[in-house]
């Protein structure tokens, strides 16, 4: 990495501390010396599941989202606790949404969501031997499950039906699989 684009913090000011978020105002040393300011949103991290039945359907869940006032279709998901390990995250993120319990859980990818400005990073896995049984949400937490094929997933995909990333990229990395033969 070229050390001279690095913006050095001169001073951070937490304006926000939530449940699920902390924020700050960070203000910077730019390369060329000048300053500016950072509006940053720490987050936790959190985990996706790609789950697929034995009858080759998408595990989603149906979630109102107050941010956006409607309802999206995500693969199951959960928030990070503090020093939690992801892999163990998206077991119990799982069977709390779902109901179903994975014999194995295998990481696929991870990133970013918003780099511009929040640090929230997102581990995905694929959930092996997938098992139906009842699910535990949250107090605060009301889902529907719903089951699609992968044509039904990317057709909702390309019609605007599904919008969350963590989703589509689980999505396409499916049919990725499927399409290099290497089933899962």
């Amino acid at each position: 990495m070229n050390q001279k684009f690095v913006e050095k913090t001169v001073s951070s000011q937490q304006i926000f501390d939530g449940k699920i978020i902390k924020v700050f105002v960070d203000t910077v040393e730019l390369p060329n010396g000048k300053h500016a300011t950072r509006e940053i949103v720490r987050h936790p991290g959190a985990v996706g599941i790609l789950a697929v039945t034995k009858e080759n359907r998408v595990l989603m869940v149906k979630q109102y989202r107050k941010p956006m006032n409607q309802f999206l279709y995500e693969i199951p998901a959960g928030k990070l606790e503090p020093g939690e390990d992801p892999k163990l995250c998206a077991i119990r993120e799982l069977k709390e949404e779902t109901g179903y319990v994975a014999t194995n859980m295998t990481p696929f990818s991870k990133f970013y969501t918003s780099p511009g400005f929040a640090d929230e990073f997102i581990h995905l896995f694929y959930a092996e031997g997938i098992e139906a049984g009842e699910a535990t949400p949250d107090e605060d937490e009301f889902v529907e499950l719903v089951e699609l094929t992968l044509d039904e997933s990317i057709e909702m995909i390309e019609k605007g039906k599904i919008v969350d990333a963590k989703t589509i990229i689980s999505i396409y990395y499916l049919q990725m699989m499927l399409l290099k033969g290497r089933e899962k």
